[in-house]
């Protein structure tokens, strides 16, 4: 029944109406008609044989592993069956499974005309299929008395309802499947499970009313089969408004939405400026001297190690061993803290450090 489109999607949405040759979830559309409208055709098959098949084995009380199903199977049948197709046949042909989708994105120009009216072939006789094999598998009973699991008004219902019963769950449905599926910004993989769950929530919210038909093909199938067309105008049309409706409302407005950045109170348009003190540091307060000093620190260290190593060895060379002694006491790499309030000279004699800081700056060298 849904799903969405594919790579490359941001280019295909800045192309606008320039012709597709690539569908939803990505799959080549050109040369490959036949291939697409197959994987729609068994998609749509597996959909409503799920569906039909939970709903005519409800209806006729048939246990499984024990208690018969209740009316929660049919949903959850549903969603899971649409759920694994989007996500095994996306990719080879978008797995609309439903032409309220295809028509809806066919009319906003999400895709090629030209493939639609294969797609909507393919869509009927799947579900045709489904509910003939449905028949099938639960014999007589399953056409005379559960109607192959066909949607009509529940009682009491007028066709007004059932209309825009089922206009709003094909809205909600396709909406969510466009949101997710077309939208780079959603990642991929959600959709399927997305997709599947809004099924399951249209077939909850429009069950007591309609049936749950939210698909023309779900619906208008086993009607075929039965010989009963009770309200079928509704079952197609409505479907098919909502999800042409759903794809213009998040192509024309929804889209263009962004998430709100965090705003102060007093200035609503003017985002927060992310900032993080230093460690250590408080906000507002001036790093100490000592402090400031170590961020040039790195290029030094990277110069001192070779020159206190050459100044070392013209000592031992020059023969004074007792002015090379601080430079055995100095770690390579790291300058001694001077005193707070030391004096410090730019002393030229070899025998002192390369920092020029005077010997009172050194209690432990002395």
């Amino acid at each position: 029944m849904n799903t969405v489109t594919g790579g490359s999607r941001q280019q295909q949405h800045a192309s606008g109406t320039a012709h597709r040759t690539e569908g939803l979830h990505g799959h080549p559309l050109e040369g490959n008609t036949i291939r697409t409208a197959a994987a729609e055709a068994l998609g749509t098959f597996v959909l409503v044989l799920a569906i039909t098949s939970t709903a005519v084995a409800a209806t006729l009380a048939k246990p499984l592993a024990g208690a018969p199903y209740g009316s929660l199977a049919v949903p959850v049948a549903g969603g899971l069956a649409l759920a694994v197709l989007a996500a095994s046949l996306g990719h080879l042909s978008g797995a609309h499974l439903n032409p309220a989708v295809t028509l809806g994105l066919a009319v906003n120009r999400r895709f090629p005309r030209a493939y639609t009216p294969a797609y909507v072939l393919a869509q009927f006789a799947g579900a045709i299929s489904g509910a003939a094999v449905t028949w099938g598998l639960y014999g007589r009973q399953a056409r005379a008395q559960a109607y192959l699991g066909a949607t009509y008004p529940a009682a009491g219902v007028s066709l007004g309802r059932v209309f825009a019963a089922e206009l709003i769950v094909t809205f909600v449905l396709v909406l969510v499947m466009t949101s997710v599926a077309t939208d780079s910004r959603v990642p991929r993989g959600v959709a399927a499970l997305a997709i599947g769950a809004a099924l399951a929530a249209a077939i909850l919210i429009s069950g007591p009313i309609s049936g749950a038909g939210v698909n023309p093909t779900r619906a208008i199938g086993p009607m075929i089969l039965t010989g009963r067309f009770t309200g079928w105008w509704a079952y197609l049309t409505a479907p098919v408004i909502g999800g042409a409706l759903a794809v213009t409302c998040y192509e024309r407005f929804l889209r263009k939405g962004s998430a709100p950045s965090t705003c102060t109170p007093a200035n609503p348009g003017r985002a927060l400026p992310v900032t993080r003190p230093a460690l250590g540091i408080k906000r507002g307060h001036r790093r100490p001297p000592h402090r400031r000093a170590h961020r040039i620190m790195p290029l030094q260290r990277q110069q001192q190690p070779a020159q206190r190593l050459t100044r070392h060895a013209r000592l031992v060379q020059a023969g004074q061993d007792g002015q090379a002694g601080l430079h055995h006491r100095q770690p390579l790499g790291h300058a001694p803290r001077p005193r707070r309030g030391a004096h410090r000279a730019h002393l030229t004699s070899p025998g002192w450090s390369w920092t020029g800081t005077s010997p009172a700056a050194y209690p432990y060298s002395q």
